[in-house]
This record gives C-alpha cells, structure tokens and sequence, in this order.
C-alpha cells in the first residue's frame, strides 16, 4: 500500500483529510498531513516529513502531495523525492487525492498516475448547459 502525505498551507492538509474520511466513511490509513504555518522553519517542516513518511511507508512506497507550486510547502518536499520511493505531486485537489486513495493498492507510479487523471478530470466548468443524471 502507497502512504500518503500532505504538506499543505495550514490548515488544508487536516481539512483534506476530514473531506476524504467524509467520503470513504472512515480515515484512510497511511494517510497523515503537515500544515505548513506562515513562518515555520523549512528545516523543521523536513524533519516532520521525514517522521512522516517512515510511519507511513509500508513498503510500497509514499506520494506528497502538495498544494502550490514554488510555495514554501511544496519547496520543503524538494529534498523528499527519491524516485520510486517518495515521488511528489503540486497542485492537490480533492478529486485528485480521492483518486490516490482509492489506486493506492497499486503500485506508487500507478498512484502517481491515477492521482494526476483525478486531479485533471476533477476540474471542469459547471454551468447551467451542464445537465447533471437525476
């Protein structure tokens, strides 16, 4: 199973996950979040992340997702990449950390790959042509 971390603006991550175990009905396992406050120590954020990502590896490996590109959370998991073994994703939606949740049994590329489609098909334009199923 793929371990799941965000490192997230505070407080996103915690409300990423309160969303997911809405949906699933219960807390994903392996699944834990680091909320970046406005003036915490980068050094610290990596000294978290990598508690983290030991707790939650079970073997099949760990996907960060993070929320912005180039902001001090995602900069912060630059030095956690080690393809194959902890691979990043920027940009976190909710589509997209459903998607990683529920292909998470699969392979950490798989995961990766899945999370992406989620996150991509996630989001759309919704107006009134938009004729959702009864």
């Amino acid at each position: 199973m793929v371990g799941i971390l965000l490192i997230t603006h505070a407080p996103l991550g915690q409300a990423f996950i309160a969303a997911a175990a809405h949906v699933f009905r219960g807390r994903p396992e392996r699944l834990e979040a680091i909320d970046v406050a406005a003036d915490q120590d980068p050094g610290e954020i990596k000294k978290l992340a990598d508690a983290a990502i030991a707790r939650i590896d079970a073997g099949g490996g760990v996907l960060v997702i993070t929320d912005v590109m180039g902001g001090t959370p995602c900069n912060c998991t630059l030095a956690l990449a080690r393809p194959g073994q902890v691979e990043i994703i920027a940009g976190i939606s909710l589509p997209m950390l459903l998607r990683a949740i529920t292909y998470r049994n699969d392979t950490l590329d798989v995961v990766v790959e899945m999370a992406l489609a989620g996150g991509q098909s996630g989001a759309v334009r919704v107006d009134n042509r938009v004729r959702l199923a009864p």
